[in-house]
């Protein structure tokens, strides 16, 4: 098996739901994020590049046809180079790079573009064909934002409960409290300030141009969902989202909906080579696990475990552990299943919650900042790793 080095990692800033990067399609997002990426990479040929992988948990809307191809298409890409599109819902952009690096480890390829993109604000309303032709109006419009659609009547109806709902047993099952939720949320939008301050997402932020409608374009470059002016008593007074009595989750300790892409240039030791650069780190294992649908949010627990056990490696050697913040409560509830892990790796510039979370490219976001974390460190181990809808947790491990 072949080593597999990540190069480069880049992210575009990420946008609110209907906010500054609302005006772009995710086909175009994907593709500045793989422009940008090769940009800082000049001494590479494109046509080097053996396959793309790109993550994306819609797919209904301007990213269908396959935006991984479509991506590199509009990036620029010699048309030589092909391109796929995987969905492992939340961890699509993960997934994406997993399996670049898999595709490089067995030797099929030797430089791959790995990453993903959403944008939640255009995901499309979609209405399933008529099974009858009358009467007219039976048909329902579904909304592909987020969440369940079209479900197969013959699911376990425990299994496709709200994702937020899915946050509050994992709270009743750990007694995880509001107040609990409300304080994680709260560090993670001053860490993810404080790092913005002090320039930790100068390495891997690439601003995206927006035509504005006066004048000239826009610049975007800083992720707009953090909120450095909120506070304990701002986010104690937001209303429980999924349940009126004893709700403790809230629009204020989950993560939002966002639009955002990122990218990785993945490489063995030839690819390496006709970069020219040092990497920023190297992958060394992953893990996938899966439990009850319902419980979605604490998959990663057991997810993390098989990556760590596989890289020889323990909760103890991490300085980095990157865990998307989907709500507090998960990130709560993953905690108590590692009492090993030292509560200062865990997101240290925050995370989901303040900076957001564009479902298909999180993934790829994860894994590129724990390799800009290593390689500011100089050395350590680091890991990547979601919670998935339907039940499942997927774990990245990079070491330097």
């Amino acid at each position: 098996m072949r080593e597999v080095y990540v190069v480069d990692a880049v992210r575009t800033p990420i946008g609110k739901y209907a906010g500054a990067l609302a005006g772009v399609r995710p086909d175009d997002l994907g593709a500045h994020a793989i422009r940008e990426l090769l940009a800082r990479t000049p001494g590479l040929d494109p046509a080097l590049i053996g396959d793309v992988y790109f993550g994306n948990a819609n797919g209904a809307g301007e990213e269908n046809r396959n935006v991984g191809r479509m991506a590199g298409l509009l990036a620029g890409l010699p048309v030589t180079v092909p391109g796929v599109t995987v969905n492992r819902l939340c961890a699509s952009g993960l997934e994406a790079v997993i399996q670049a690096a898999r595709a490089i480890a067995v030797g099929d390829l030797s430089v791959a573009v790995a990453g993903g993109v959403e944008s939640m604000t255009r995901a499309p309303y979609v209405l399933p064909k008529n099974d009858r032709p009358f009467p007219a109006g039976h048909t329902e419009l579904y909304s592909t934002t987020l969440g369940w659609r079209m479900v197969n009547p013959r699911m376990d109806p425990q299994w496709t409960v709200p994702l937020g709902e899915s946050a509050e047993l994992v709270a009743e099952k750990h007694g995880i409290t509001r107040e609990q939720q409300d304080a994680y949320a709260l560090d993670s939008h001053r860490k993810a300030a404080r790092a913005w301050q002090d320039g930790l997402f100068d390495a891997e932020v690439v601003p995206v141009s927006v035509p504005a409608r006066k004048g000239g374009p826009v610049v975007v470059a800083r992720d707009e969902s953090v909120r450095p002016d909120t506070s304990a008593e701002a986010l104690a007074r937001l209303r429980p989202s999924f349940r009126e009595t004893g709700g403790t989750v809230t629009a204020g300790n989950a993560s939002p909906l966002n639009d955002g892409a990122a990218a990785l240039l993945l490489v063995d030791e030839e690819g390496l080579r006709a970069t020219g650069r040092e990497p920023l780190a190297r992958i060394s294992a992953t893990g996938v696990s899966a439990i009850e649908p319902h419980y979605f949010g604490l998959a990663p627990v057991e997810a993390v475990r098989r990556a760590l056990a596989k890289a020889g490696r323990g909760l103890g050697d991490l300085t980095t552990l990157e865990l998307n913040e989907a709500f507090a409560a998960q990130v709560l509830g993953c905690a108590a299943g590692w009492p090993d892990l030292d509560p200062a790796v865990l997101n240290p510039r925050g995370g989901a919650i303040a900076l957001g979370h564009p479902l298909g490219a999180s993934g790829a976001r994860l894994a590129g900042a724990v390799a800009h974390q290593l390689a500011r460190r100089g050395s350590g181990t680091g890991v990547a790793t979601l919670c998935i809808g339907v039940g499942q947790g997927l774990a990245l491990v990079l070491e330097r």
